[in-house]
Parts: structure tokens; C-alpha cells; sequence
């Protein structure tokens, strides 16, 4: 792909030096476009955020194989600190906010890395508010009382207060409403279009990370099974029977189906 961001080659991660979880992972995140993790759960995708942005020691990770380029600078040695300099920032999985903080507070601590004076910092508190508007109504109050689907727009904006490069959103759409969800994904977009942040997200929700993706890659058991733009991707027969829940039947593993008819599918 041209214009590369990211560039993860054949990684290998091992936790506890002994259980193997990515095997051989590769895949690309051109600047300016939302490219999709899928798969299920353990399927992998966690772990490769984690390896992207360097936090994978806090959970006794390494990545022991393959290499990570951002911009065609190798980045496994870096610091997480490192990282957000370089702007790359992570969304947790789960949306993790400072209970004990107002919204605002929140959203100002991810502004803690920030040089560019506090003017700059004001105006981009304001955009915050812009995209999210509910936050700037709930802005006073802790976030432990706010509801989950505000909980997950603050850690978004939280990112966003560090003047990203790159978001790695992890699963977003969990635990939230239907409606919630979609409005999540529409700010999203509406980032990536206006504001060029360009998003690796991870996402069990495969329709709705479609819809909304450039390119996809699935993952099974730490291996990357398919990728492809997002619309083939929505129409390929094999990606709606395990990940769209329109096959018939139970809902075997993808590794499962014959290796031959996925091929001929796949050529098609």
C-alpha cells in the first residue's frame, strides 16, 4: 500500500515466555484511512494493538519475532511515552476514564504531553465539545456517574486531546446500545474524513466495523485468515456465514471450512 503509517511484519508475540499468541501477523495502515481488526474473541486483536503501541510488558508480552515501522522507523523499542510523542495513542478496551474526575478533567489529561501552549490546547478542547456535545453537557460531572456509551466518547476525546496521528481504538462498540454504537462510529469517521486521523480499530462488531472501515483484516487464533478492502469483504459469501450471522447452521471456526472451497471462493 502507498503511504504507509504502519507497517507490522510477520510478528510474533509470547506472553509469560512460554504462550505463543500472535503467529506471523502482518498487516498495513496507510495514513488517513480506518483499516479494521475482526475476529472473535482471543482471536488475537488486543495483542496487536497492545504490540503497536509498546504495551504489551505490562502484561508480560513481547513481541519476540518480525518487526513494526511507523512511518519506516522500527518502534519496538520504544516507550510508550515514545509512542504518544510520535502520536500514536491508544484507546483502551473497556473505557477506561478517571471515575473520580469530571469529563473535562479527563479530557485535559490527555493533553498532559502536549508544548504547544495552552491557547492551542483550549481550542482543541472546544473541537472535543464539537464532536461530542453530550460531553460538553455532562462536562462537570465525574465520569463514574456517567453512562457507559458518555464513558467511551471521553476516552475517545481523551486521545484526541493529544493531537493524534494515529488512534488504535479497542473494541469500541462493547457493552453499548445499538444506537450508541453507530454514533460512535459516525464521530469516527467524521475524524478521519475532516481531521485525517487515521484509526486502527479492533472490533468484534464485524457489520458495523465494516460499514465503516477502509480495508480489513480478520483474525483467528493469532493469524491473520483474510484481509481485503472493506466492501469485498462484506460481500464475500465466507465472511458472511462466520462473521455476519447470515450463514445457516452453528457457527463453526473459519479454519474449519475446507481449505479448497475457501480457496475457490476466495479466487472467485
Amino acid at each position: 500500500m502507498s503511504n504507509t503509517f504502519l507497517n507490522v511484519n510477520g510478528i510474533e508475540v509470547i506472553y509469560n515466555h512460554v504462550i505463543l499468541v500472535l503467529k506471523g501477523v502482518s498487516l498495513q495502515v496507510p495514513e488517513g484511512r480506518v483499516v479494521a481488526l475482526l475476529g472473535g474473541n482471543g482471536a488475537g486483536k488486543t495483542t496487536t494493538l497492545r504490540a503497536v503501541s509498546n504495551l504489551l510488558a505490562g502484561e508480560r508480552g513481547e513481541v519476540t519475532k518480525g518487526s513494526i515501522e511507523l512511518k519506516g522507523e522500527r518502534i519496538e523499542k520504544l516507550s510508550t511515552a515514545e509512542m504518544v510523542e510520535r502520536g500514536v495513542i491508544q484507546v483502551m478496551e473497556g473505557r477506561h476514564c478517571f471515575g473520580h474526575l469530571t469529563i473535562e478533567e479527563n479530557l485535559m489529561t490527555g493533553a498532559y504531553t502536549r508544548k504547544d501552549g495552552k491557547a492551542a490546547v483550549a481550542q482543541t478542547l472546544e473541537k472535543v465539545y464539537a464532536y461530542f456535545p453530550r460531553l460538553k453537557t455532562r462536562r462537570t460531572s465525574q465520569a463514574a456517574y456517567t453512562s457507559g456509551g458518555e464513558q467511551q466518547m471521553c476516552a475517545i476525546g481523551r486521545a484526541l486531546m493529544a493531537n493524534p496521528k494515529m488512534v488504535l481504538l479497542d473494541e469500541p462498540s462493547m457493552g453499548l446500545a445499538p444506537q450508541i454504537v453507530e454514533e460512535v462510529f459516525e464521530i469516527v469517521k467524521d475524524l478521519n474524513t475532516k481531521e485525517g486521523v487515521t484509526f486502527l480499530l479492533a472490533e468484534q462488531n464485524t457489520n458495523m466495523a465494516l460499514r465503516y472501515a477502509d480495508y480489513g483484516y480478520i483474525l483467528e487464533n493469532g493469524r491473520v485468515v483474510m484481509d481485503g478492502e472493506a466492501k469485498s469483504l462484506r460481500e464475500n459469501e465466507d465472511v458472511k456465514e462466520f462473521y455476519l450471522g447470515m450463514g445457516g447452521g452453528d457457527r463453526k471456526s473459519f479454519r474449519d471450512v475446507k481449505s479448497y472451497k475457501r480457496r475457490k471462493r476466495w479466487l472467485a
